[in-house]
């Protein structure tokens, strides 16, 4: 759906973007990471043709963004930056003017997005009178009107409440299911994004430095909480074994390749060391995020 190819993108001396290849397929929720100046938004720029690439191509859906503007965005809604609305006059009338900059669209079909992103009662109230929460869901149902294959959003929960991130992602995934949509989203919520996204990017300097999916940056390195009666004792054993590759804290240690917690078990039980707990510790996303970044400096 996604294609970037060595996309790089230079402001004078700044290379904010560095040979970025990406690849969103049809039907990912997919995560761009990275810290403020990353290049995430600069990234976001050249994919809506907002931006123009120093080198390298993006294509949408197969049309190349740079030569065939109209047919690669054609299916694309995009929350990109912070929306910004008349607020004097009423969020249904908005819609209606918003859409007019771009393709016009029926009453029928404002009332379709109003009711999906829940205005449904409050699309003839003014815009000031709206919460951060409100104005979210009126700049997605503005980007959901040309009835978008792909949505691009960038920092959609930016600014929220806990209620209202929740109520975000809730909305992103039932649109997700119920339309069938592709969707890239940008965010720094890294908790959101370990709840919505089936592969993710990060973006370090311009750079990317990891993609995948969620459970091959899980998995880069499993830690396994170990309680036995001694736990030095324990950690020579298993490394003489060669059934670990690494310990920390005096309770985790990091098994080797194709070992399994059964076979530390037996090992130490046959050795006379008590076992009082061993359990496979899920790694976060936070943590393999803090990690590939702390590597990178």
């Amino acid at each position: 759906m996604i294609a970037l190819a060595n996309l790089s993108k230079r402001f004078g001396n700044l290379l904010a973007v560095d040979a970025l290849d990406l690849d969103v397929r049809p039907g990912d929720i997919y995560g761009l990471l990275g810290h403020n100046g990353a290049g995430k938004s600069t990234a976001i720029g050249m994919m809506l043709g907002q931006v123009w690439p120093s080198q390298g191509t993006v294509h949408i859906d197969g049309f190349n963004v740079v030569t065939q503007r109209r047919q690669a965005l054609r299916h694309v809604g995009a929350i990109f930056e912070t929306p910004v609305f008349y607020d004097y006059l009423s969020g249904w009338r908005n819609l209606e003017i918003l859409s007019a900059y771009t393709a016009p669209t029926s009453s029928a079909r404002r009332r379709e997005v109003v009711a999906w992103v829940g205005l449904t009662g409050r699309e003839q109230h003014r815009v000031k009178t709206y919460s951060h929460g409100m104005r979210a869901r009126l700049a997605l149902a503005q980007a959901l009107l040309p009835q978008p294959r792909l949505l691009i959003l960038d920092e959609p929960s930016d600014g929220l409440d806990p209620e209202g991130i929740h109520e975000m992602r809730q909305t992103i995934l039932r649109l997700r299911q119920e339309l069938n949509l592709t969707i890239l989203l940008s965010s720094h919520l890294l908790n959101e994004v370990e709840q919505l996204c089936n592969r993710i990017a990060v973006m370090n300097r311009g750079r990317k430095v990891f993609e995948g999916t969620l459970a091959d940056a899980q998995a880069a390195q499993i830690w396994v909480r170990l309680r036995v009666g001694d736990f030095a004792a324990a950690r020579q054993r298993l490394r003489a074994a060669h059934l670990i590759v690494d310990s920390r804290d005096d309770q985790y240690i990091a098994l080797s390749p194709g070992i399994g917690t059964e076979q530390v078990v037996r090992h130490l039980v046959a050795a006379d060391i008590s076992v009082y707990e061993i359990a496979v510790e899920k790694r976060s996303l936070e943590d393999f995020y803090l990690t590939l970044m702390k590597a990178e400096k």
